[in-house]
């Protein structure tokens, strides 16, 4: 049972009166209360540390000490505001003790200590190519931020970091990332782990506009001579050639690949409509694929280790000082190009739009559920078609 405070330890503290209290002889600490503020203390050892205690109502047990902070840090004025503040919360039933080891709890949970629970809940219920995506900007984008606590994480840090991330990779991965940490909090919200998401207010690195940019034929050619013989330089040629998305190309397996009859066969769960998608390779891909080194047991066409290309960003930076192109554009311009390039060749809209599995009013309603001709033949030839006028741009 906590003993009550005797007379003797019972004083109106003063600053004055502070200085003049003592241990007695073989005392190993002293503790005098406050006659102003019940249950305020100010204890001393025989270390000669002072410390500020308050001592809260019973809570279900016996009453315990709880230490406010050192006497040369908090002045008695301090001291005397915080306990009331904290003695109050007691009164409605706010334990101390359990404040604070929450708070300990909560800073034990850091950014980079869940970020793989979050990930893995990912994992089988979002699309491959999306966690990819998240991992790459919670783990590459957010890393500097994986020692803040999930509680202790402001708004600032992200702001800042969102900055570095621009300055970095451009506006529009900031704005990726972004809603990625955003999507974090979210969820950790959820689970308990923090209370608010400092991504709330911070600032888009760039307004998201409609993007309409087709590279003209000189431009195209220009990037097609500045690709390097290397895994990004056969990725960027392919999406010239096919115009499929560049995740697509990306994450490309052997197991999709017939190159003996000319043909990429996407999965369902690889593509943006989830429907399987047949692309015709031309001769031209057909080349670029037979020049890719294959290694035993890697089911990825391009990168290394374990996993598909990743760095589009650096080497797409790369690539922009070889090219001279001085209006900027982005990889996904490429499948742009090659829809409003194929149509100029003659290319019917509805063998675009299937070469590169685009869902549109043309295949939506009646016509989206009665018309299954596939296009094969039609898809092939536009392909090949698009290959020889790259050929020759490329020659000129």
């Amino acid at each position: 049972m906590a003993r009550r405070a005797s007379s003797a330890n019972l004083l109106k503290l003063t600053k004055t009166g502070l200085a003049a209290i003592a241990l007695e002889p073989g005392q190993a600490e002293r503790t005098v209360w406050d006659s102003e503020v019940q249950r305020l203390g100010y204890r001393l050892r025989a270390s000669g540390k002072a410390t500020w205690v308050i001592r809260p109502p019973r809570m279900g047990g016996a009453s315990r000490i709880f230490t406010l902070g050192p006497a040369n840090t908090l002045t008695l004025a301090e001291a005397r505001t915080a306990a009331r503040e904290r003695l109050a919360k007691a009164t409605l039933g706010d334990d101390p003790h359990a404040v604070r080891r929450q708070a300990r709890q909560q800073a034990a949970f850091t950014v980079g200590a869940v970020v793989g629970r979050h990930i893995a809940g990912a994992e089988g219920r979002l699309r491959p190519t999306t966690v990819y995506n998240m991992k790459n900007h919670l783990n590459v984008h957010w890393k500097p931020l994986h020692g803040h606590p999930l509680s202790g994480l402001k708004r600032a840090d992200v702001a800042a970091r969102l900055g570095e991330i621009a300055d970095q990779y451009g506006p529009h991965a900031a704005n990726r990332a972004r809603a990625v940490l955003s999507g974090f909090f979210s969820w950790a919200i959820g689970e308990g782990l923090a209370e608010a998401n400092p991504v709330a207010g911070t600032n888009k690195a760039a307004a998201e506009t409609a993007r309409s940019r087709v590279l003209a034929d000189p431009e195209l050619a220009a990037v097609w001579k500045a690709c390097e013989d290397d895994d990004f330089g056969r990725i960027l040629k392919l999406l010239i050639l096919t115009g499929q998305r560049r995740d697509e190309v990306g994450e490309m397996v052997w197991s999709e690949l017939d190159l003996a009859g000319g043909l990429w066969s996407l999965p369902g769960e690889r593509t943006k409509n989830r429907r399987p998608h047949d692309v015709p390779l031309s001769a031209t891909a057909l080349a670029i694929l037979s020049d890719v080194p294959r290694w035993d047991g890697r089911e990825f066409v391009f990168g290394r280790g374990s996993g598909p290309f990743s760095g589009f960003g650096h080497a797409k930076a790369r690539l922009d000082k070889r090219t001279g192109i001085a209006v900027p554009w982005r990889i996904h311009d490429l499948r742009r190009t090659f829809a409003t390039g194929a149509a100029r060749l003659g290319v019917t809209i509805e063998v675009v739009e299937r070469a590169i599995n685009h869902t549109s009013g043309t295949f939506g309603g009646i016509v989206g559920v009665y018309q299954r001709h596939d296009y094969a033949q039609e898809k092939r030839d536009a392909m090949d078609r698009w290959a020889v006028h790259v050929e020759a741009l490329v020659k000129a």
